[in-house]
């Protein structure tokens, strides 16, 4: 699988190293990286401090963010590979957990108003799942101030929602990584595993250690 995907999309909630994962396979793959901007997006720092009255304006701004680099992706195949740390579709997680009933019928008129009509599908999604107490855990150690009043509980609440969706995600193949038990980030013998497993892969949706 890993061979033949030329676009490949890792994900996972806050914590979990989509990212740094992102960022190392598209550094073996020679792939371009394409990565959410969160360092500017201006509301992000204001949401952590008072989520009811910022969590529309954030929400905005990552969803034009993501809208313009979708738009200048341009074409991906054999000649050019991409790796990405979002999925677009995965937009309407974080407008459910933090916008008011309101806000979330605006919101979704404005989603659908402005989402590109045919976004790029991944051949391949990698989801990152990881127990809340380590995704705590790894965010304390990178001491960001931006996510120092995230707390276990939010974090509870969105890695229940990634498992949600992810459950019923049928839109390109899905391989489901435990990195609470695994770390392919850090680990050169963990992410060598990662890539023969990727490589190997034959069915639709696979997982790779813990999954529940």
């Amino acid at each position: 699988m890993l061979d033949k995907a030329h676009y490949i999309v890792v994900e996972g909630p806050i914590g979990a190293g989509k990212t740094s994962l992102a960022r190392r396979l598209a550094e073996r793959l020679q792939a371009e990286p394409l990565f959410e901007q969160a360092e500017s997006n201006p509301f992000l720092n204001r949401f952590y401090q008072q989520p009811e009255r910022w969590a529309m304006a954030t929400q905005l701004s990552f969803l034009f963010q993501r809208i313009d680099q979708l738009a200048s992706l341009g074409p991906v195949g054999p000649e050019r590979r991409v790796v990405a740390d979002f999925l677009m579709d995965k937009d309407s997680l974080f407008a459910e957990q933090n916008l008011s009933p309101d806000e979330l019928v605006l919101y979704r008129r404005i989603h659908e108003g402005l989402r590109p009509a045919a976004p790029p599908r991944p051949d391949l999604v990698i989801y990152l799942q990881a127990r809340p107490e380590a995704l705590m855990e790894r965010i304390r150690k990178r001491g960001l101030d931006a996510e120092r009043r995230i707390t276990e509980s939010y974090l509870q609440q969105v890695a229940d929602r990634y498992t949600r969706y992810f459950y019923q995600y049928e839109a390109a193949p899905l391989f489901i990584v435990d990195s609470g038990q695994l770390n392919p980030v850090d680990r050169d013998e963990d992410f060598e595993l990662l890539l023969e497993r990727l490589r190997e892969m034959r069915s639709y949706r696979e997982f790779f250690g813990y999954s529940g």
